[in-house]
């Protein structure tokens, strides 16, 4: 019996994946790939249909606006008002009253001063500055 040391045999190790596992994933794969492209499409027209709806909020509130406005210039007395400040209508009887603003004549009225003439142009000024500086004596 003693014929030496017992000889090691190897043991067939298990494979990582096999003919199944790997259909199996294959079929996986390739249904994630088939419904990215329906999904992607859903979740856009999901968005649109958000924004639509956002849009025609804005839309009816913009449209109660305008009713609104409409209301009021329906109304004969806003009628007046408006006629009287955007067209300076007056009544028959009333004397119009015109403001026109004009410094310099009101200057001359009132014995003052006329109003500072305007400022010269940018490209003015510069150009004088630049004549100032060449007329000056070096040194």
């Amino acid at each position: 019996m003693g014929t030496g040391p017992a000889k090691r045999t190897a043991a067939p190790r298990p494979r990582a994946l096999t003919g199944r596992a790997t259909v199996l994933i294959v079929v996986f794969v390739a249904l994630a790939l088939a419904y990215t492209y329906p999904l992607r499409v859903y979740l856009a027209q999901k968005s649109e249909i958000a924004q639509m709806e956002a849009d025609q909020a804005a839309q009816r509130q913009q449209i109660a606006l305008d009713q609104q406005e409409l209301a009021k210039w329906k109304d004969p007395e806003y009628l007046r008002a408006q006629a009287r400040k955007r067209l300076s209508y007056v009544l028959p009887g009333e004397t119009p009253l015109l403001v026109i603003n004009d410094p310099a004549g009101a200057a001359r009225e009132s014995g003052n001063k006329a109003a500072p003439a305007t400022p010269d142009r940018w490209y003015d000024t510069l150009w004088s500055s630049v004549q100032s500086a060449d007329a000056e004596p070096r040194n």
